[in-house]
């Protein structure tokens, strides 16, 4: 029996999924304000190109998190990621004169097949900031999605969302 090295990306149903990535040996490439924005504007860019709806977004200096739903095909999600890393991996390696330099690790996916589950990822992705001591206040931190959720998504749902408990939930997030 082979160990698989690298998680498995079982996407065979459409639906709304978390997404994890992380650095190659939790380096911290995105240590400016202007590579952080360099890879929200890529994955607003990337999501939009392979039909993913972004439902939140967290970027932190070695890792981000986002919930999308997939379109018809969510095998895209592969061609999604890897356009991602590698246009930012690309940038980030210019910029640092590293040419083939090592820049992602990997990634996680997780189809989030139950309303619980999705609230509760959904205050974790958006509170990911405030949960490694960036922030007291995830709506000021730019490079989530907290801010834009308070001033778009009904007032009910907002509420609903941040009542949802985050300290048991189950995510890689060993940054």
């Amino acid at each position: 029996m082979q160990w698989p090295h690298a998680p498995a990306h079982w996407l065979f149903e459409p639906g709304i999924y978390m997404v994890t990535a992380g650095t190659y040996l939790k380096v911290h490439h995105l240590h400016s304000p202007e590579r952080k924005d360099f890879l929200q504007q890529t994955l607003f860019e990337c999501a939009a190109e392979f039909g993913w709806r972004l439902h939140a977004w967290s970027i932190l200096s070695n890792h981000y998190h986002f919930i999308g739903g997939s379109p018809e095909d969510p095998a895209t999600l592969r061609h999604f990621v890897s356009k991602l890393h590698m246009t930012t991996a690309k940038e980030f390696n210019r910029q640092d004169n590293q040419p083939g330099r090592r820049v992602w690790f990997q990634y996680w996916d997780t189809l989030l097949s139950f309303q619980r589950s999705y609230l509760a990822r959904l205050n974790y992705v958006h509170n990911n900031p405030v949960k490694h001591g960036l922030v007291a206040n995830a709506e000021n931190y730019p490079w989530c999605s907290a801010a834009w959720f308070a001033q778009n998504a009904p007032r009910s749902f907002v509420e609903t969302v941040s009542r949802f408990k985050i300290d048991k939930v189950n995510v890689f997030d060993e940054f």
